[in-house]
């Protein structure tokens, strides 16, 4: 199953969440209004208790009580859920403040927390997503992790203290490539859907809790509101009923596939095995503390609540099915624990701090496209067009190498400024400055007056190092800062955004790529600063949006020449893999219809097509850049990003060559 399969399949997915619920809904309804007639009908019982009273018969239809039960229930649910679903609509980091996570400093010397940086990295590098932002559950002894976010420009990774601590490097590979599929895979948006329905299912018996202790003015008056909140608290648990039985559907499958990708990815089964045996001898297990777990375990690695009903209701399938799934020569031994091994994890941890610098590969726009081996390098590979949509959203154990490669080669000074949010401005500004001497100084004052005379100094000091790894890492570079650019202020963040936009413009001129770098940055920074409410699927056939596709493959067929002819062919090579019906194929637009105005909107209107659009529409920006045999460094770059924009992870080019 490729990439926008599975995208695809976890947006159908969301349609049987939405009939679970409005199922639970419909029985939570009848239950509320028949408990209702009971309970009216016994104070009507009372309140005409006289011997000469005819008896009071219960009929089953009560417009006036089922239309009461109906609003009541739907008011309940509905407001409960719309208040969890607002409280997370910040993504993923709102899940991580909710289960008490900390912020694990990007420039952090505790071993552990280094370990975990590293490999989320290089997982970040390798697949082409931006670097997430880094959770550690104090609090929490269990081995367990999380990715949550409505998409990667808002997503989060957490781990739980017991995770770093207990697992080796190759082990904690395993969890965080199992938690990237999650990202990858379209499952986070589901789960956060999820957490609000559940929230509205248990809201319930809260009600009831608080009609218990209610208390008439007059100790002689009937009161049945203490009788309703008890009944309430005993719907509240067929509310839990239901919310553990939607979890259940909806997650346990996810959790074998995730399990699946990244034993794809790493091609390490011995990794993602051990964790999970681990779990399985550990005391705490996978278990979680925090009050929240019960609506948030269906997210975590590991089953976060015990096992009730003999695991029917479970989030996720047991351990040894899971482990039997990815590695079937187990033999269904958990090994024992040692306490030595929390020192061996420890000792390995520190061997992260201690990296010998490698040379680093040549890349072209995240394109492998030599290495140096013994002081010769190899000879440059061809990349074919239709070798590039395979790989996307499925990164390989050779994307991983590169990435691990790529990491440690990389100078640390440029590493560290990633690392830092203020730095990262400058990392983003050094990547826009002027290559003309004359130009860079103009905008070096602009820098200095807008921002500060330290921002300056420091972009005018990366600036050599910037420019040498840019020919080569652009993107990969572009994408760890984005985790520190997260953690910028408010007002930081409003000064960055515009000294940006000024620095693209200063030359009255935008290059393609530094439209897509501003879109890039700003489409995953966007969910944090500017508040707005996650995109949903509007486009569900391509008609209404030909003329988009038309503005993205004329841009992308005019970069690097001015030959009206080569031009035409490029084009020509990849509009029919948009797969449109002959009348709608779009034609060549002129260069000055498809600037970055008119790209700006066709990719926002594109990011709300449904995944086999996207996936129709790289594979034809794919072709229309290979179109001559070989795609080259600005080609590439200018695919990856507009892959990004449209939340279609693509890992670099040409490692498999």
């Amino acid at each position: 199953m490729d990439f926008f399969a599975r995208q695809d399949q976890a947006r159908r997915r969301t349609k049987w969440l939405v009939l679970y619920f409005a199922l639970a809904v419909v029985l939570l309804i009848a239950a509320v209004y028949f408990i209702a007639l009971i309970v009216f009908a016994g104070v009507q019982a009372k309140q005409h208790h006289g011997y000469d009273a005819a008896p009071v018969q219960l009929l089953l239809w009560n417009p006036k009580v089922f239309i009461g039960a109906t609003l009541g229930v739907l008011a309940v649910i509905f407001i409960g859920s719309a208040y969890k679903t607002n409280e997370l609509s910040a993504g993923g980091s709102a899940v991580a403040t909710l289960m008490g996570g900390r912020l694990v400093n990007q420039n952090t010397t505790d071993p552990n927390e280094r370990k975990l940086l590293n490999v989320v990295e290089e997982m970040a590098i390798a697949s082409g997503v931006a670097m997430p932002q880094v959770y550690v559950l104090d609090r929490e002894p269990a081995v367990n992790a999380f990715a949550a976010g409505h998409n990667t420009g808002d997503a989060a990774i957490g781990v739980t203290r017991g995770c770093i601590e207990l697992l080796s490097r190759d082990e904690l590979q395993g969890v965080i490539g199992h938690e990237f599929s999650h990202i990858m895979n379209g499952d986070m948006r589901l789960n956060l859907r999820l957490i609000g329905i559940i929230f509205g299912l248990l809201c319930l018996a809260t009600i009831g809790r608080i009609l218990l202790y209610a208390r008439s003015s007059s100790s002689r008056d009937k009161n049945p509101l203490p009788l309703l909140g008890i009944a309430l608290i005993i719907l509240g648990a067929i509310g839990v009923f239901f919310g553990r039985l939607i979890q259940a559907a909806v997650s346990r499958q996810r959790e074998f596939l995730a399990d699946a990708s990244s034993v794809q990815f790493t091609r390490n089964p011995g990794g993602l095995s051990g964790a999970l045996q681990k779990i399985g001898r550990y005391s705490y297990g996978s278990k979680l503390e925090s009050e929240h777990a019960p609506d948030l375990c269906h997210m975590f690695f590991g089953n976060g609540l015990k096992s009730s009903m003999f695991g029917a209701l479970a989030t996720h399938p047991p351990i040894p099915d899971r482990i039997h799934a990815i590695d079937p020569a187990w033999d269904g031994i958990f090994p024992p624990l040692k306490a030595e091994q929390f020192e061996t994890v420890k000792r390995a941890a520190l061997s992260e701090l201690k990296h010998d610098q490698a040379p680093m590969p040549h890349i072209l726009g995240g394109i492998l496209t030599g290495a140096v081996i013994a002081g010769e390098t190899t000879r440059l590979p061809v990349i074919h067009s239709e070798a590039v949509m395979p790989h996307l959203g499925n990164p390989t154990p050779l994307h991983l190498k590169y990435a691990e490669a790529m990491r440690e080669a990389m100078p640390e000074n440029l590493r560290a400024t990633a690392r830092e949010p203020l730095d990262a401005t400058t990392l983003i500004y050094a990547l826009l400055l002027s290559h003309d001497d004359g130009h860079r100084a103009e905008q070096l004052a602009e820098i200095k007056s807008r921002v500060s005379d330290s921002v300056a100094a420091k972009t005018t000091a990366l600036y050599p190092d910037v420019t040498a790894v840019a020919k080569r890492a652009r993107l990969p570079l572009v994408n760890l800062a984005i985790g520190a650019l997260r953690n910028l202020t408010a007002e930081q963040f409003e000064q960055f955004s515009k000294m940006v936009e000024w620095l693209i413009a200063s030359d009255d001129q935008i290059e393609l790529f530094e439209f897509v770098l501003q879109k890039i940055v700003f489409h995953h920074l966007g969910p944090k600063f500017s508040h707005v409410r996650p995109a949903t699927v509007q486009f569900y056939t391509l008609k209404p949006l030909v003329p988009d596709c038309a503005v993205i493959l004329s841009a992308l067929a005019q970069v690097g020449s001015e030959n009206a002819g080569e031009i035409q062919k490029s084009f020509a090579a990849g509009a029919p893999f948009l797969r449109a019906p002959v009348n709608l194929l779009p034609g060549l637009l002129p260069r000055e219809q498809c600037g970055v105005e008119a790209l700006d909107t066709a990719l926002n209107r594109l990011m709300l097509a449904v995944p086999i659009i996207k996936k129709n529409l790289l594979e034809a920006c794919a072709r229309v850049v290979g179109a001559d045999g070989v795609i080259l460094e600005g080609e590439a770059e200018l695919l990856r990003a507009v892959a990004d924009t449209l939340d279609c992870p693509m890992p670099p080019l040409g490692v498999e060559a």
